[in-house]
């Protein structure tokens, strides 16, 4: 594996460990692209509890921490070429097995970095503004048949106190957020570049066609506005302004330190409802892109389609073994390994690969998982859990009301129409299939049940000592209003 691990940051919880023979791997779940990091003033206080975790690019190769990188050092480039110098390092032995490649790009999480020259291809191309953007995208949308001509889209959420109307912003603000928006536009082209630079190296190694690749995101637009924290948001916004530089023309350079905020998210992520750390469909709704090994040149569907079958991360375990021809293993260095709760896609997939003229002319539409499946998830507060086309949501204040909702997500992807009190038996019966939920995996809690530390007060020592504290905390940039402090979520 090479890129972003972010699954612990003590030895025994390097890839290394967790049955990666080969890995260059940042620890961290975010850091300075090019590796840079300011020369503090005190050492011994700087840099503060967000920065030792957000910036410092803390890297290891196998079971060694490395103390430097290349002068030449950029993330994304960084990482595919390790990709490939270990794809071509592999032993004649290795080379006639089957291989497991992983390739975690840290871009485009913020701070926002990417080489100018590809950041300047997008200049001008955001002035009008992240509402402009969102119209443009859901048109683009609409008209390649990816969302429903009607869909009504959830309105965009702001609760940082700027005004609403781009225009509204002072002049020097819209430049520099439009910069931003260029510069997350330059980190997702050079990611592109960088994956492109894989593909054809495994169509010269001779290994693309027979070869499974996966693309998809981890969650949706990052949406944080830090400058508005609660305590440390002032904190945050004084250590950029000493040490680094966000002057127009420097924004993406490795000495600058930006992100774009809940706006740009939300142009992202519609016609859904609110972005990364959030139960809701623009939390976790994220694009996935299948190309198949073998394919079937003859099957009219080999050229690409499109589909909307649910599917989950945790299908990719399952999936990969039955193409391996494994069994789930029950133990793994002497630890249990908990059961797996996706499904295998070799039959989704040998369908939409098929011949059969029920297939080609869409009377039959292939599943994953059939309208009985359950599946709950949890986050920093916000939580859901779907039923066939059913979801509850519950998110946290301010962003929402901070109790459970209910929607069609077939009939409703913007979660716009809350069905929880016109439809109160099946709202009580969803409830209780989050509890069962509950029991079965123990859920960190939602607002209400999470401790009341504020984010941003998390240091190295905290993932040390527990690499999942984050997920506590993380994704909320507002502490629980007094009046919500106590109100715990139930039946």
């Amino acid at each position: 594996m090479s890129g972003k691990w972010h699954l612990g940051l003590k030895p025994e919880h390097f890839p290394s460990r967790r049955g990666f023979k080969k890995s260059f791997a940042l620890l961290p779940g975010c850091a300075n692209h090019y590796g840079y990091e300011p020369q503090y003033q005190d050492p011994t206080t700087e840099p503060g509890k967000f920065f030792e975790t957000a910036t410092r690019a803390l890297h290891a190769e196998g079971d060694r921490l490395l103390g430097t990188l290349p002068k030449d050092f950029y993330s994304s480039d960084a990482y595919a070429d390790r990709m490939m110098e270990y794809l071509d390092n592999r032993s004649a032995e290795e080379k006639q097995q089957p291989f497991f490649a992983y390739l975690p790009f840290s871009a485009p999480h913020w701070p926002l970095q990417a080489p100018k020259e590809v950041c300047d291809k997008y200049r001008g191309f955001y002035d009008d503004g992240p509402e402009a953007l969102r119209q443009r995208r859901l048109a683009k949308l609409k008209a390649l048949g990816m969302v429903d001509p009607e869909v009504t889209p959830h309105p965009v959420v702001i609760v940082d106190g700027r005004p609403e109307n781009w225009d509204e912003l002072p002049e020097n603000v819209r430049h520099a957020s439009s910069r931003a928006m260029e510069v997350y536009a330059g980190m997702v082209d050079r990611m592109d570049w960088n994956i492109g630079r894989v593909v054809k190296h495994l169509k010269k190694t001779g290994e693309y066609e027979n070869t499974l690749i996966i693309f998809m995101s981890d969650n949706g637009a990052e949406g944080a506005s830090y400058e508005a924290l609660p305590i440390v948001g002032n904190d945050i916004m004084a250590h950029i302004e000493k040490y680094y530089d966000n002057s127009l023309e420097n924004i993406g350079r490795g000495d600058s330190f930006v992100w774009y905020g809940c706006r740009w998210a939300q142009a992202a992520t519609a016609p859904s409802r609110l972005y990364k750390m959030h139960s809701t469909e623009g939390g976790c709704r994220v694009p996935l892109i299948v190309k198949p090994a073998m394919s079937n040149e003859a099957a009219p569907q080999a050229k690409g389609i499109i589909t909307d079958a649910f599917c989950t991360v945790m299908d990719i375990v399952p999936t990969f073994l039955e193409m391996a021809g494994l069994s789930h293993p029950k133990t793994y260095q002497g630890r249990i390994i908990a059961p797996l709760r996706g499904r295998s896609w070799t039959k989704f997939l040998a369908l939409i690969n098929s011949t059969d003229p029920s297939v080609i002319n869409g009377k039959e539409k292939p599943d994953i998982h059939g309208p009985d499946y359950v599946m709950g998830f949890e986050i920093a507060g916000s939580g859901a859990l779907r039923r066939g086309d059913w979801k509850i949501t519950f998110v946290p204040a301010p962003k929402g009301p901070q109790r459970w909702q209910l929607y069609n997500i077939r009939t409703d992807p913007g979660e716009v129409n809350d069905l929880a009190e016109e439809k109160q038996e099946l709202l009580k019966e969803m409830l209780g299939l989050w509890e069962e939920y509950k029991k079965d995996v123990g859920v960190v809690g939602l607002a209400g049940e999470l401790s009341t530390q504020p984010q941003g007060l998390l240091n190295v020592f905290d993932e040390m000592d527990d690499p999942y504290a984050w997920i506590k905390y993380i994704g909320r940039p507002e502490i629980t209003p007094d009046r919500l402090k106590d109100v715990i979520p139930n039946i």
